[in-house]
């Protein structure tokens, strides 16, 4: 009963923020347009500085850990082809409903959520898988959905240019921006001075809140009018599918420390992201669906997450399925 309460005091938080921010959106007459530069502040001005961090304070030789990355990468592409295929199969072949369903079964909300929640839960010795993560799952997924997308006739341009696009806004991504610093930055074993220390800590401290609230507005903003078959079918393989084949991708391909694990695991439990709704109305394919993906997929992780948590704090969840 204490590591049930004490697991209900370290999501309670997260959750309790996506509620205020849905509480807000419904009761708070404002447009949607004042959610801006709110979006702003925290893709460009609070998580890369997060994101720094994580990398920074971690010993460059953890960070080329590719075992690691090709196991977690390999798995999110897995999840994204299985749920890309079910698209496929229910769209009765509609090539960019499909991408973006592939999206909402495989992507995680691990810019906002992500590593927040998993350093609470397993502390600083997660932040190497976790930004590794975050770097490599973002790659892969920015890089499938413009090509899927020009294929499937939506992206007017050549796959050239498509590719010279994906190109730019990888190596111009705020994140991997701050990632990459941060490598230098650990590669060097540079210091900020204190001044500049303390600006990146409190900007990296607000990310999380701010990323949830806006989470729970978001979603508060745009009403699921009708549930689509296939959404509940997506909920379930990016809750609970997504983790357990981390889990099994990993004790399959190496001897990994539980930490790191666990993380993936965790990281793999998580909601889908909002940026899957971002992805829809950029494409304006499928915004209903994407907006029930996350609001039925952040409801539902209240429990599968719990559940995730428990297994792993218990101990019920050995790090390797097959130990040598």
């Amino acid at each position: 009963m204490a590591d049930l309460a004490g697991l209900v005091s370290l999501v309670a938080p997260f959750f309790g923020l996506i509620a205020l921010g849905f509480l807000c959106g419904k009761v708070v007459k404002l447009p949607a347009e004042g959610l801006a530069w709110m979006q702003f502040f925290v893709v460009f001005v609070a998580l890369p500085p997060l994101f720094y961090r994580l990398i920074a304070s971690t010993p460059l030789q953890e960070l080329a850990n590719w075992h690691f990355i090709l196991a977690t990468t390999l798995t999110t592409f897995c999840i994204f082809a299985s749920s890309f295929v079910t698209g496929l199969l229910l769209s009765r072949g509609d090539l960019p409903q499909a991408t973006l369903q592939g999206v909402a079964g495989s992507y995680s909300n691990i810019g906002y959520m992500g590593p927040p929640l998993v350093l609470a839960a397993l502390g600083t010795a997660a932040s190497p898988p976790v930004a590794l993560i975050f770097v490599f799952d973002n790659a892969l997924l920015f890089t499938l959905v413009p090509f899927l997308m020009t294929i499937g006739g939506v992206e007017k341009r050549s796959v050239a240019a498509t590719a010279r696009e994906v190109a730019r806004r990888v190596v111009t991504h705020p994140f991997n921006i701050a990632t990459a610093v941060g490598v230098l930055a650990s590669y060097a074993r540079f210091e900020l001075p204190g001044f500049a220390d303390k600006m990146v800590s409190w900007l990296a401290n607000a990310a999380a809140p701010c990323a949830l609230f806006i989470l729970g507005v978001t979603v508060a903003l745009r009403p699921m009018r009708k549930l689509p078959i296939e959404v509940p079918i997506l909920v379930t393989v990016k809750l609970v599918a997504h983790p357990l084949l981390v889990w099994v991708v990993l004790s399959g391909l190496g001897d990994f420390d539980p930490v790191w694990v666990y993380a993936a695991v965790l990281m793999a439990a998580l909601p889908p992201a909002l940026n899957i709704f971002v992805l829809s109305a950029h494409y304006k394919v499928g915004m209903e669906r994407a907006s029930a993906c996350i609001l039925l997929g952040t409801v539902a992780s209240m429990v599968t997450l719990m559940a995730f948590l428990w297994l792993i704090k218990t101990g019920k969840m050995p790090h390797d399925l097959f130990p040598s």
